[in-house]
This record gives structure tokens, C-alpha cells and sequence, in this order.
């Protein structure tokens, strides 16, 4: 570490500084690498930066720094993406999944499996140079066996991803319902601020609204949607379509009745009934206007009040149920949060099925090792002993600039 002033070319002091040199082997790049630390106002920042630049230096591209710590070997691929997922993190969710995978936990497993069928491999291929003797002759059942366990562990990473991808993407539940039910009045109080406009008036929210709020350290992506109806001007009925296509890709739709109607039940079950998707709630509103209540309702139904706030408490609490049993498969250090490492994983898995068969059909060693290798090389991708430039731009382009 140095202490000193960065001055201009005409020997004009830009600002009093430090800067520590770091060298290869012992920096965040594995290079040799150089930090300048100086006040932090923009002006000076700019100043110092153009300087720099001006003196043949160029701006990093995005994700450019944690590309060459991959590249030099100081980090494997899996652990680079978690820096991305780590600076990305908003709530401990998903700052807590990322931080494992950046210790290394999820590569050392992943590579842990890889050296497991390498070594299978090894076998096979020696059975093939070594055909006429007998002691290397692989045995069909010791080796299902082996495949079973591994392919078992695979599944298991695999299963993870739907939890891993809420973690990491956010939990989006979208409120639907029909007009006047009181969709914008839950969306502003399950953010606890007025975000949405409210009217009495049927078709208020013509578009949809969406905002983000932690519950319980999980991300959730709240959607207001418009009123689904059979009418309205062509600018609502706009709303309508793209609530349609929000709803059906939500991973939880809180389907709102307005309780006061005499056939809420009905109509609500008859809209449910229309609707293809995996995790419906049913939710009743304005029971503040309700008689002592007395509502007989049906299974999995919330009664709440949005004026009252009564019920809401319950609402969040089962809305972090949901979660909960989206998000039960997930083991520490082993979770799965990229579609690139779920499809690596089922391509390793479907290679191993291969295996598996061709070796109840008797099939030659070559075949089996063919089909194991590709195993390998699919688990390979995910730390980066495998690569290609096509891969490395696809992760690092979502980088920001600096990291």
C-alpha cells in the first residue's frame, strides 16, 4: 500500500490517494492487478478514470474481473456465477445460496460425482484395452448399482431447482379475481403503502402493477392485475389479456371473491375452474360488510378484510407456506439456482440412464464408456472444465460493469 497523489499529465494534483499493488496469485483476478482507492465524489472518480484510460488503459467489459479469475484458475466456473447471484441478492434467501455456492460446497459435490464416474470410466476403457483378461471384466450389478447411487444424487440436485430458481429469481404470486373485488386494496396492503390506485368504479386498473416485497427473507414479486371480465373499453380489455398471461405464470395465483355477492362461491369456482395453474388460493374479502360473518366457505379459503386488515396476517403466513413447500427439496450447499446447471444435470442424468440400459442389453464396453463420458463432460460444464467462449459470454454479459 502506497500513499500519494494521482497527478496529471501537466503535473496538476487530481486528489490524494492510496494505492496497493496486488500480485499475481494474491488478487481478486489471479493476475497482477493494481486498486487505487480516492474520495469518492464523482467528479474526482471520473477524473481519475479518464486519466487512467487516456494512459492506454480501457473500461473493463461486464463481469470482465470474475471472467479472468476463471480464466486464470483461481475460481471455477460455478463459483464465478455465484459472485454474479451474490451481488444480485436482495434478501438472505438468497444471499445465504449464493454465499455457499461461492465457498465452494455445491462444485466440490458436482466435482465430487465427476471423479466418481471418471473413475467408472477408467475401468471401462481399461476393460476394452484388457479384453482377454478375465480380472478386468466390469460386473454388470456392481456397476447398476454404482449408476443408481450416482444418478440418485443427481435427481436429488435436480429436484432442487424449482426452490433454487424462487431463491434466486423471486416468488411471484399474482392477484386475480374480478372487478371491485378489492384487488389493488390487497396489493397496497400486502406492501403496506398506497401503490395502487383504488376507485369503486369496475375496471380502475387497466394494467398490470408489480412490486417487490421480502417476506420472511424471500423475495416476492406481488402482481395487481386487472379485472377479468367479458367488457370495457379495448384499453381494459388489453389489462384483461395481460392479466390472463401474468396469472398463468405465476407460482401462486391469490384468486380474490368479493364475500357481499350472494353467488360469490359459485362464480369463484366456476373462474377457478377455468384456470390451469399449480397453486390457487382462494381468497375472500370485505367481511367487515358481512353480518357476524357466518360464512360457510370452502376448503383452502382465507377470509380477510383490506379495510380492516383483518386476516391478512393469516394470508402472509400461508402465502409463506406455499413457499415453504415450493422450497422443501433444497439441501445447504447443495441447490441448484441456474437453468444452465439444471440442464447440464439432466443431460448427465439421461446419459447414465443410457448406461444403465445398454448395460441390461449387453452391450459392448464402448458403447457404456460413450454414453459415461458424456455424463462426465456434462458435469464438467458446470464447474468450467468444459467450456466454450459461447457459455462464458451468456454467464458474464449479466455481470455489471466492475465485477
Amino acid at each position: 500500500m502506497r500513499h500519494g497523489h494521482v497527478v496529471s499529465g501537466s503535473g496538476k494534483v487530481i486528489d490524494e490517494t492510496l494505492a496497493v499493488f496486488m500480485p499475481a496469485g494474491r488478487s481478486y483476478t489471479g493476475l497482477d492487478q493494481a486498486e487505487i482507492y480516492c474520495h469518492g465524489g464523482h467528479q474526482v472518480v471520473r477524473t481519475i478514470l479518464d486519466l487512467i484510460i487516456k494512459s492506454g488503459a480501457r473500461p473493463a467489459e461486464p463481469g470482465e474481473f470474475t471472467k479472468l479469475a476463471f480464466l486464470s484458475g483461481r475460481i471455477d466456473l460455478s463459483k464465478a456465477e455465484a459472485v454474479g447471484e451474490l451481488i444480485a441478492a436482495s434478501t438472505e434467501a438468497s444471499y445465504e445460496a449464493s454465499r455457499e455456492h461461492l465457498v465452494g460446497e455445491y462444485s466440490e459435490y458436482v466435482g465430487s460425482l465427476r471423479e466418481r464416474l471418471v473413475s467408472i470410466l477408467a475401468e471401462i476403457e481399461a476393460s476394452i484395452d484388457f479384453a482377454d483378461d478375465e480380472a478386468d471384466t466390469i460386473d454388470p450389478r456392481h456397476l447398476n448399482k454404482t449408476l443408481d447411487e450416482i444418478t440418485g444424487r443427481i435427481d436429488q440436485l435436480v429436484a432442487t431447482y424449482e426452490g433454487g430458481r424462487i431463491i434466486r429469481e423471486g416468488y411471484r404470486v399474482a392477484i386475480g379475481g374480478r372487478p371491485n373485488a378489492g384487488k389493488s386494496s390487497l396489493f397496497n396492503a400486502l406492501l403496506k403503502q398506497e401503490r395502487a390506485l383504488v376507485d369503486h368504479e369496475a375496471g380502475t386498473t387497466r394494467d398490470y402493477l408489480s412490486e417487490w416485497v421480502d417476506l420472511d427473507g424471500y423475495a416476492v414479486n406481488l402482481i395487481d392485475t386487472a379485472g377479468v371480465r367479458g367488457e370495457g373499453s379495448q384499453v381494459e380489455k388489453a389489462g384483461q389479456a395481460r392479466s390472463r398471461e401474468l396469472v398463468a405464470k405465476a407460482d401462486l395465483v391469490l384468486w380474490l371473491a368479493d364475500v357481499t355477492m350472494p353467488d360469490w362461491q359459485d362464480r369463484s369456482a366456476a373462474d377457478i375452474r377455468d384456470l390451469e395453474y399449480c397453486d390457487i388460493l382462494l381468497v375472500g374479502n370485505k367481511i367487515d360488510l358481512v353480518a357476524n360473518s357466518g360464512l360457510v366457505c370452502p376448503d383452502e379459503t382465507c377470509l380477510i378484510s383490506c379495510l380492516t386488515r383483518d386476516g391478512l396476517n393469516k394470508l402472509r403466513g400461508l402465502i409463506f407456506e406455499y413457499i415453504n413447500d415450493s422450497t422443501r427439496n433444497m439441501i445447504s450447499g447443495q441447490i441448484v439456482t441456474s437453468a444452465r446447471h439444471r440442464n447440464c444435470l439432466e443431460l448427465a442424468g439421461r446419459a447414465l440412464e443410457q448406461t444403465k440400459l445398454a448395460v441390461n442389453n449387453g452391450e459392448s464396453s464402448e458403447v457404456l464408456a460413450f454414453e459415461i463420458r458424456r455424463a462426465v463432460e456434462a458435469l464438467a460444464e458446470i464447474t468450467g472444465q468444459i467450456y466454450t467462449e459461447d457459455i462464458l459470454e451468456e454467464i458474464f454479459s449479466r455481470f455489471c460493469i466492475g465485477k
